[in-house]
């Protein structure tokens, strides 16, 4: 029997094992990335996720990017605008929250995320955050300091109403004051009160009231209901219309133990519409809630039928064959906004490229500017013309003073002076010769004598020589 220890560590000639083959399936990654996206969205419907926000940015798109971590993990979420817009206070990073949404693959990079499509703080409501939010930075502005606050009219002429026509706010507000002072003018600027957009037009009908003329004091007044419906008196362009308003504004919205930031920011507060007309009117009568009551008991039940019907949408769009396609939808909305921002980018990059191109030839077209050489020309020419002005002047005198110096000369050798001095030219009778000696006439010839001044005709008598001067 051989020996264990004795075999050799590795043998050659020891053929390899057969073993059947085993086909290979290559996939391509994005098979790969759809088949864990069908499976993870197959596995995971709505799901509610607790964490800390961080990272928290918002798109120029509307859409909101933030992760949600806790002590041990984190994971990458995203809000699209159309929830976004929902929302009731501000998300930021580090606040605690609780998100409702569903997993997601975005192919593109191979990531997973949380398609969030509610978020609300925990242990805080979103509304009471958002208004606690909203109070801090108005007060911190200075928008609640108590001397900013005006003193109201002893006794308005005209009023101001800013309220709905159908609730009984301006009913209960046109009752005391018809009451109290029915002399008054009243100028109503109808609004919503309640529902999207009601914020907006309310800030809207508080400046274009504030600008009719003689207008003492306006009141901001709406009936008692539920913290949703006051929620468009604690939005930031009510409280910014009622700090900018010129005129003193007194606040009656909703009941006495209901608070809104419009009442911190208004010049007088009162608990109620009606309490509201007898504060500005100076008077102490009850006021009466009987229609707001109907009026609450009209929207809550409103609110009631609408929220049934917000709960039988949430439960079909649950179902397993709509699940996949939203957030489908989602992340493609999202590649289209990556490659918009991306081509805004190219768009900037290459206008700010032509732009600095253009300047450049810009300043270069301005060193040929003709203006600029025709001005240099211009101070060439000038400058030659006058080297060649005071180059002819200095000709002008030298010829001038030769002309002067051969005149003088001339003048000495001219027969005038001569003459001047007292001789005289003895011409022949026709003037064709002079007659220079004496026998080149005869007596009885005629001469003409030229003077200085005049001339004389000359008849000879007789002629003598030279060398006897007393035979003349």
């Amino acid at each position: 029997m051989s020996d264990l220890f004795s075999q050799p560590f590795e043998e050659d000639d020891v053929p390899e094992r057969e073993t059947a083959p085993r086909e290979r399936r290559v996939v391509t990654v994005s098979e790969l990335t759809a088949s864990i996206r069908t499976l993870l969205e197959g596995s995971f419907g709505d799901i509610w996720v607790e964490g800390e926000i961080s990272n928290c940015k918002t798109w120029n798109t509307g859409h909101m990017y933030f992760t949600l971590k806790d002590g041990d993990a984190q994971i990458k979420a995203v809000m699209y605008r159309s929830a976004v817009r929902y929302l009731k206070f501000k998300a930021e990073d580090g606040l605690h929250v609780i998100a409702r949404g569903r997993l997601a693959v975005y192919e593109p990079k191979g990531e997973y995320q949380l398609l969030c499509d509610h978020l609300q703080p925990h242990g805080l409501g979103a509304r009471q955050l958002a208004f606690e939010q909203l109070k801090k930075k108005l007060q911190a502005e200075g928008l609640f300091d108590t001397k900013r606050k005006r003193p109201l009219p002893a006794l308005p002429a005209r009023i101001g109403i800013v309220t709905s026509l159908d609730g009984a706010a301006v009913r209960d507000i046109i009752k005391v004051i018809t009451r109290r002072h029915p002399n008054v003018h009243l100028v109503i600027r109808p609004t919503r009160v309640q529902g999207d957009g009601a914020a907006a037009e309310i800030a809207d009908a508080i400046r274009s009231i504030g600008r009719v003329r003689g207008v003492d004091v306006v009141i901001l007044g709406r009936g008692g209901g539920s913290a949703e419906d006051l929620v468009p008196f604690n939005l930031e362009p009510v409280a910014r219309a009622i700090a900018s308003s010129p005129v003193p504004i007194v606040t009656g919205v909703g009941h006495e133990v209901d608070f809104t930031i419009a009442d911190f920011v208004a010049d007088v507060r009162a608990p109620t519409p009606s309490a509201a007309a007898e504060i500005v009117l100076a008077a102490k009568d009850e006021f009466h809630t009987r229609i707001d009551r109907q009026s609450r008991r009209l929207r809550a039940s409103i609110g009631a039928c609408l929220e049934r019907r917000r709960t039988r949408v949430h439960f079909l769009s649950s179902r397993r064959g709509l699940a996949g396609f939203p957030a489908r939808l989602a992340l493609r909305g999202r590649h289209a906004a990556e490659l918009a921002h991306h081509l805004q980018h190219a768009m900037n990059a290459a206008v700010s490229r032509h732009e600095r191109r253009f300047r450049t030839l810009s300043s270069r077209l301005e060193t040929h500017d003709l203006r600029r050489r025709l001005a240099g020309i211009r101070g060439q020419l000038a400058a030659a013309a006058g080297r060649l002005a005071a180059s002819m002047r200095r000709r002008h005198d030298r010829a001038q003073a030769q002309l002067g110096a051969r005149a003088a000369r001339l003048e000495t050798l001219s027969p005038l002076a001569v003459l001047g001095r007292g001789y005289a030219v003895c011409w022949n009778e026709d003037r064709t010769a002079i007659i220079r000696r004496a026998e080149e006439v005869a007596p009885g010839d005629r001469v003409q004598v030229d003077l200085l001044e005049g001339g004389l005709l000359c008849d000879v008598r007789d002629t003598h020589a030279s060398d006897d001067p007393k035979n003349s």
